[in-house]
């Protein structure tokens, strides 16, 4: 029998995240105060965010270790799964030997839990009572959810509206974790009642409901915001999911990827997996290629500018030097709605713009053919934002088969698609 799955002990998981920053040619450019255009200090972030996660926003420290408190309950899944895709490579009829790490396993069933858990605990450890945070498709909100309510703390996710509308069991989940869920843009807050004013109709946006999540973190005492991605702390958090590749890929007696793929709307799932690996190109003077892919429809990779800009639509953040396509860019009403976000996390920006990454962009109608085949030949139905990586990884395959090269494709399956299935029909549906 075939060797399909690639498992780690719980001892095996990780004590420290990786910060790439520390091995960057040129380190990323700071964050600059809206009002006075200078750089922007730690206490500028005390308003929203825990001390601990402000000092991992900053730091140049190459490791951080990771509480064993987190790493007790990240044992409740983690070490997570890496299969060899043969169902994949068959239907392909492609030399590429393909692997994917599997992160929708853990409870809220994608790698969002990975930085919602330490996030809560750093918060639990400074007393706050309340988080406020945004979320897409939903699967960060039901991450941040199930974290809060292991740590004692509430949360209010504002979710937006047109994945609130979609995808009513993730409202559920994070309903049955104890969450608070607001459709964005909502009248509660400035941010939402103006967006309602000039589009009553409006689908909503990750930065609109970061803009609402803000607001009502920097005005109440008790409370404080989380990102699910974009941010360097965010980033850090995931690299576990590299650092368990690379002993994976050594346990499974197999060479280095050649290539490294994952999805792309803010940064975190593709530094996740990606960043352990550019430690090796960096440091080690390997030559692995790692791709970005994102949505054609919310292109700030291939398209967008690198230029100082809001990481919110109602500009209440510091600016960030990122590639962006604009903090007031509303991004069409793609089913993958954790990828709809205008603007790439800081880091990944200056990678990009140092020639260290790629990116590719793909449309709605190719990544779910890309889905479909992948469910057919490897019985995971993945969740739309996952099918991006997937269709970047059967690029890259069937170039191997053109050109007669066997290489190894690594891609991130960032989480499963058993809540999206509306976006499924859809896609059969001819929609």
């Amino acid at each position: 029998m075939k060797n399909r799955k690639i498992n780690l002990e719980e001892r095996e998981i990780p004590e420290s995240w990786y910060n790439i920053v520390a091995d960057m040619p040129n380190k990323p450019l700071p964050p600059l105060n809206p009002g006075t255009l200078e750089p922007l200090g730690p206490e500028a972030l005390a308003p929203l965010f825990p001390e601990a996660l402000i000092k991992q926003e900053m730091t140049t420290d190459k490791w951080v270790t990771i509480p064993d408190e987190v790493r007790n309950m990240y044992s409740i899944w983690r070490p997570t799964p890496m299969y060899r895709a043969y169902g994949l490579e068959k239907a392909l009829d492609t030399p590429a030997k393909i692997y994917y790490k599997y992160e929708g396993v853990s409870p809220s069933g994608s790698h969002k839990p990975n930085t919602a858990i330490p996030q809560a605990y750093y918060n639990k450890q400074e007393g706050v009572k309340r988080i406020t945070t945004e979320t897409g498709a939903g699967q960060w909100g039901s991450a941040l959810s199930f974290a809060c309510q292991h740590f004692g703390i509430e949360c209010d996710v504002y979710m937006v509206r047109l994945s609130y509308n979609d995808k009513p069991y993730r409202k559920m989940m994070m309903n049955t974790w104890g969450a608070n869920v607001y459709p964005s843009p909502s009248d509660r807050t400035a941010a939402g009642r103006k967006i309602l004013a000039e589009y009553p109709d409006s689908p909503g946006s990750l930065g609109i409901a970061i803009s609402e999540a803000v607001e009502m973190a920097a005005t109440r005492e008790d409370t404080k915001y989380a990102l699910g991605s974009v941010l360097n702390h965010v980033k850090l958090h995931q690299t576990i999911i590299g650092l368990e590749a690379i002993k994976q890929m050594e346990k499974a007696g197999s060479d280095l990827p050649d290539i490294v793929i994952a999805p792309f709307g803010g940064g975190s799932n593709f530094a996740g997996l990606s960043f352990p690996f550019l430690r090796l190109n960096l440091e080690g003077g390997k030559k692995i290629r790692c791709i970005a892919s994102e949505p054609a429809s919310c292109p700030k990779l291939t398209r967008g500018v690198f230029r100082y800009d809001f990481g919110d639509t109602a500009g209440m953040t510091p600016l960030l030097p990122m590639y962006t396509l604009g903090h007031d860019f509303i991004p069409a009403p793609i089913h993958a709605g954790g990828l709809r976000y205008h603007g790439a996390g800081v880091i990944v920006s200056q990678l990009l713009k140092d020639n260290l990454i790629e990116a590719q962009s793909h449309d709605n109608l190719e990544i779910f053919e890309a889905g479909v085949l992948f469910a057919r030949a490897e019985g995971i139905i993945p969740a739309p934002e996952a099918n991006h990586g997937i269709a970047t990884a059967i690029k890259e395959a069937k170039i191997c088969k053109e050109e007669g090269v066997s290489k190894t494709i690594l891609f991130n399956l960032c989480g499963h698609g058993n809540f999206d299935m509306k976006a499924y029909d859809d896609y059969f549906s001819g929609k």
